[in-house]
């Protein structure tokens, strides 16, 4: 008796609808931008030795540990973890990620114009003009660490930025490749500084007396007029002799140090999803695959406190905003070490699998860096190519615990975010760059897009790239990412709709768009969406008539 009661039970819940999503608006704003109170303790400064902060405590990242343990404690702590791949914790029923301290939908939800979209984190009144200088740029304060030479100012007494020049053996890509990477970032999604590149005369810059400043290797020297002038000395100048520089605008908000990729901040009461759970994270691996920004790791991030009160910035109640930095390294960046230069993007720093397997075979496997080529007359971008990028197999400097754990559905969403940007984005971005030979900025406009192009074709052909759906009467619209990318030839892309197993007929339209006439509205409807190219479907459900929820089965 009771196995046909079982038996009946099971029959009748295959026979209807699985109500996957709660009828109920989907969540596009995350709850970790509001306003919290932390504990103030007493945290003395320069100016005020009893100084009280009600603000999360600063955190000093070492840059030698953090490659110590990611290369060598975690992978043999993995070794006897029991720790299974799963899905990312902050994704909403459209299988997206929503706005919050850490991330904003921009480029996919609303493209700006190319003029907006160009300026990146940059408001009007960030970009600078030193025509207009005059003498309101004072140096207060020199670059503390880093590899590029440089130094803070103000300009007009209220405005913070840092001015870096180039390295003399790279001149031009770092400052460059820092602008650029910060702005596809900041289109992407993510939070950035505004940076940009700019000439400004020499005699420009008036120095605070009594400055000193602390290099990498912990010596303090003073930073006075000789110090100034040999920088300037060595920085890469214009035909008109003007010095280039990157110009970085100051951050607003309580500096609290880089975040990690992993774990949570625990005095930060809104952050209760560890970072490498977070698909925003997870899939900034695949941005900087496509910009080969391999120093993406923890010192090249910055938290900072946005107090409610702006006048105290470490006062409470505020929110920590978190924050990608310095993206120099991106589009080619040249080691001393020339193998070094060969194999980034391909192998870690410390790569035991590679190790291993060399070590077996006695090296004879040939690996993709060897076949590496600098373009002719386009030394300045190193190894920044097409031929032998590999998004799926691409490795930054060495392991970062959020990228270690991306799955399909993180990479596919983040190429989906990367997919509407089209060729003349790219060059617009591109040219923020201010290359002094016009033909590196055609180059390096057409390996950027050529790498995109490797991305969708990867990730955009196994799960649905199908996105955008939006319904207007009895028509269900969105676009198909891939077609709209030229993914595969336009005959490959053959539609297919059912609802509750019932066919529905799909209107293709230009620009990679579709469009699927609904049947009546019902209590709940499971749409299938197939394109023909892409091995995966999509699953949009419907209640009463509205959208609630979009799923992308793994095949």
């Amino acid at each position: 008796m009771k196995r046909g009661l079982l038996l009946a039970l099971v029959i009748a819940g295959c026979g209807g609808q699985h109500a996957r999503f709660p009828a109920r608006d989907v969540m596009w704003q995350d709850t970790d931008k509001t306003p919290v109170r932390v504990p103030c303790e007493k945290r003395p400064s320069k100016e005020d030795p009893n100084h009280t902060a009600c603000a999360p405590d600063p955190y000093v990242s070492s840059n030698a540990w953090d490659l110590i343990d990611n290369s060598l404690f975690r992978p043999f702590a993995k070794v006897w973890a029991v720790d299974p791949p799963k899905e990312a914790r902050n994704v909403n029923s459209f299988d997206e990620v929503p706005d919050s301290s850490w991330f904003t939908n921009r480029i996919n939800r609303k493209k700006p114009p190319i003029e907006e979209l160009a300026r990146g984190a940059c408001k009007p009144d960030d970009i600078l003009d030193p025509s207009t200088f005059g003498d309101t740029v004072v140096i207060d304060q020199g670059k503390p660490n880093g590899a590029s030479p440089g130094f803070r100012v103000k300009i007009g007494g209220k405005k913070k930025y840092m001015f870096k020049t180039d390295f003399e053996k790279e001149p031009e890509r770092p400052s460059a490749a820092a602008v650029l990477g910060t702005v596809f970032y900041y289109a992407a999604g993510f939070n950035t500084s505004c940076e940009q590149v700019i000439y400004a005369d020499a005699s420009t810059f008036k120095l605070t007396p009594g400055l000193t400043v602390t290099a990498n290797d912990g010596v303090t020297r003073p930073f006075d007029q000789k110090a100034l002038d040999k920088l300037l000395s060595k920085a890469v100048k214009g035909a008109d002799g003007k010095v280039r520089f990157q110009a970085s605008a100051w951050l607003k908000g309580y500096l609290l140090g880089p975040f990690k990729y992993e774990g949570t901040r625990s005095d930060d009461p809104n952050d209760i999803i560890p970072h490498e759970d977070r698909r925003d994270l997870r899939g900034a691996r695949l941005v900087a695959a496509w910009l080969h920004h391999f120093d993406a790791r923890e010192q090249n991030s910055m938290d900072a406190w946005i107090a409610s009160d702006p006048k105290v910035p470490d006062s409470s109640p505020g929110y920590v905003k978190h924050h990608y930095l310095d993206t120099s390294d991106c589009f080619g960046s040249l080691w001393d070490w020339e193998r070094v230069s060969r194999e980034m993007g391909h192998s870690y720093l410390i790569d035991w699998g590679h190790m291993g397997a060399d070590f077996i075979t006695l090296g004879v496997i040939e690996r993709p860096w060897e076949r590496e080529k600098i373009a002719e007359g386009h030394k300045m971008f190193g190894y920044y190519g097409v031929d032998e990028f590999d998004p799926d197999g691409w490795t930054n400097e060495y392991p970062n615990p959020a990228f270690g754990r991306a799955t399909e559905h993180d990479n596919a969403w983040m190429a989906r975010i990367l997919s509407h940007f089209d060729k003349e984005d790219i060059k617009a971005i591109v040219a923020l760059g201010k290359f002094s030979d016009p033909g590196a900025t055609d180059y390096l406009a057409d390996i950027i897009d050529k790498r995109l192009q490797k991305i969708v074709e990867r990730y955009l052909l196994r799960l649905s790239p199908i996105a955008d759906l939006a319904i207007d009467g009895n028509q269900m619209c969105g676009i198909d990412l891939a077609r709209r990318r030229n993914a595969r030839p336009e005959a490959e892309f053959r539609y297919g709709a059912t609802a509750n197993g019932t066919p529905l007929a799909v209107t293709p339209k230009p620009n990679g768009e579709l469009c699927i006439t609904l049947p009546p509205p019902s209590e709940y409807t499971i749409v299938q969406i197939t394109n023909g190219a892409s091995k995966g479907r999509l699953d949009a459900h419907l209640a009463n008539g509205k959208l609630i929820g979009l799923e992308r089965p793994d095949p």
